[in-house]
């Protein structure tokens, strides 16, 4: 049974207070009730509860050096999540999506990746990465509601195979599990550098030099 996102949160803000104390000074304080509303209105709907949940924890990073997920992602604000859901929003091609209909879904089952469903404004995005790339909440109503994807320009939207991507609870419970005990997460191991921030560190494959998919 997955744990409840704010005991989550505890976990993660009690490892970094003691191991990594500049990434904990730099979550931001709890979001104001009225951004998280003025998000849905940007939006065209509520936000997904967990997400809520964890606004209301942390309103995102103070600053954009600090990377808590997996992947080198750093969560967003309410106001951020805004601005950024109307950017990408802007590139869904929503003809060819129609024209394609379930098969987009099935085939982003199938494969784990789909072009078509970049930009789909109910995928909502939550973290980004220095190099364009989205972490995306899925609120679309079919079986990956609540799944968290990767979503990036180039390459579309990614369906990662890792339990941790199920849902954003079981991501921070991954997350806190990774930072108390040290073992990997889809293959990134937590490090503190010498800035006492959290780092997630990838080991190349053996005998490659190319980063693995999710």
């Amino acid at each position: 049974m997955t744990a409840p996102i704010s005991e989550s949160w505890a976990r993660v803000e009690n490892w970094l207070a003691e191991h990594a104390p500049v990434t904990r000074a730099a979550l931001a304080p709890p979001a104001d009730p009225a951004d998280i509303a003025a998000t849905e209105r940007v939006i065209g709907r509520p936000l997904p509860k967990p997400l809520v949940m964890s606004l209301l924890r942390h309103d995102g990073l103070l600053d954009g050096w600090s990377a808590l997920l997996p992947g080198f992602y750093s969560l967003l604000s309410a106001r951020r999540t805004a601005a950024e859901w109307k950017i990408v929003s802007g590139f869904y091609d929503r003809i060819t999506a129609d024209e394609e209909g379930d098969e987009v879904d099935d085939d982003f089952v199938k494969t784990g990746f789909s072009s078509i469903l970049y930009g789909h404004p109910r995928l909502i995005p939550i973290a980004r990465e220095v190099g364009g790339g989205y972490l995306v909440l899925d609120d679309r109503p079919e079986a990956d509601r609540g799944r968290v994807h990767e979503a990036e320009a180039t390459d579309g939207v990614t369906r990662g195979g890792h339990g941790m991507w199920a849902s954003l609870p079981v991501l921070m419970e991954s997350v806190a599990t990774s930072l108390e005990t040290g073992r990997p997460v889809n293959g990134y191991r937590p490090e503190v550098n010498e800035e006492q921030r959290l780092r997630w560190d990838l080991p190349p494959l053996r005998g490659e030099g190319t980063v693995r998919r999710p």
